[in-house]
């Protein structure tokens, strides 16, 4: 039994020499799809494009620019002189914000009343817009303290005291709260997730159209000796390319494993076993290599991504979609891959998730095995 299993292997393995761009796809591919994505999956703004339309033209005014231009992340690209230039330039999508002080602004000022500005912003990208408001407002609320002491120093009077409440951050986990650190060790389950439900599809949908399919099954094989030879050399290969993913997510982006590596490597496992029946499954309806691709990406993995928590919160989703959620291995495998490599996490924090994956691993595979073995008898 073990021997026609590791024959089997040894077949497959052989295979694999025979086509270099596979052993590409699997032990190349994923670094170089780690590192681009790793870079261009970020929803931070480094910089803020913005527009002064200054009604005023006042020294206040123009202390205010003055102090805006001075930091790192606001970028003045225009002034602008009216509302249909303003207008022209938002809809070009050049500028993410414009700022428009009126023509009373140092008025107000000088008599000590609230001048109030006007932030017009392009909601096109949700996030962007919704960050360069927060920077913007906080922006503008340090000014207004630090005009106020300046008022108060110029007075010659002290600023009266007023007792406030603040509150500390401490940031764990991610100190500079830079989105790429919680996003790449989603992209090294991913890129898991891709090598062994795909390439398990593939494999299998190549032996018929090359006719070795039926040569093996006229063979005393036994099914389940077939699905194990099969499947035994991507889950090597599949660890394989993760530990070579782990190792550019730590030298690349500076993010080590801070958890139970072993801990990871079995969970790892535990979701495999979820991938690879889905591979088998795919290729248990598919007829042609193309068919397979096309089911496993847009009918499996795809909705897998979308519906896991891969870039989009579960708890704002809609109910419908929580509750699908539950049924998607890779929604707890992301659990396992954040909390081992950002939190420090181990077994005894993440069992149940680790377990819930084995269970649908199993039932998953187990199910896909059968209705292999059928399409086999």
């Amino acid at each position: 039994m073990i021997r026609t299993i590791l024959a089997i292997i040894v077949k497959e393995f052989q295979q694999f020499k025979r086509d270099p761009k596979m052993f590409g796809i699997i032990l190349i591919a994923p670094v170089v799809q780690l590192i681009f994505l790793g870079y261009a999956a970020t929803l931070d703004l480094k910089f803020i494009r913005l527009a002064i339309f200054d009604q005023d033209n006042s020294r206040q005014s123009r202390e205010l620019v003055k102090e805006l231009e001075a930091g790192e992340i606001f970028i003045v690209e225009k002034y602008l002189s009216s509302y249909s230039e303003l207008e022209e330039n938002m809809q070009s999508g050049r500028i993410l914000v414009s700022v428009v002080i009126p023509d009373d602004y140092e008025k107000k000022l000088l008599r000590r009343e609230t001048a109030n500005l006007q932030l017009i912003v392009n909601g096109s990208d949700g996030n962007a817009a919704s960050i360069a408001t927060g920077y913007l407002s906080k922006f503008l609320s340090m000014y207004s303290q630090k005009y106020t002491i300046h008022l108060f120093e110029e007075s010659g009077m002290r600023p009266p005291p007023i007792g406030t409440i603040i509150a500390e951050p401490r940031v764990w986990f991610n100190p500079l709260l830079v989105t790429r650190v919680y996003m790449v060790p989603s992209i090294v389950g991913l890129l898991l997730s891709i090598i062994t439900l795909i390439l398990t599809a593939l494999a299998i949908v190549k032996e018929k159209e090359i006719g070795t399919y039926e040569q093996i099954i006229v063979t005393p094989i036994k099914p389940y000796q077939l699905i194990l030879g099969k499947l035994i050399p991507f889950i090597i290969l599949a660890y394989a390319a993760a530990l070579i993913g782990l190792a550019a997510m730590w030298i690349v982006f500076g993010i080590p494993v801070k958890g139970s590596f072993s801990f990871l490597l079995i969970s790892s496992f535990f979701y495999i076993l979820s991938t690879l029946g889905l591979g088998l499954f795919v290729s248990t309806i598919s007829k042609t290599q193309q068919q397979a691709m096309m089911i496993a990406i847009f009918a499996v993995l795809l909705p897998m991504v979308y519906l896991s928590g891969f870039a989009f919160p579960l708890d704002n989703a809609p109910l419908f979609v929580q509750i699908v959620s539950y049924f998607i291995p890779l929604t707890y495998f992301f659990v396992v891959i954040r909390g081992v490599i950002l939190q420090g996490n181990g077994f005894i924090e993440l069992w149940d998730e680790a377990l819930i994956m084995l269970l649908m691993g199993v039932l998953i595979l187990l199910a896909s095995a059968i209705r292999f073995r059928k399409k086999l008898d």
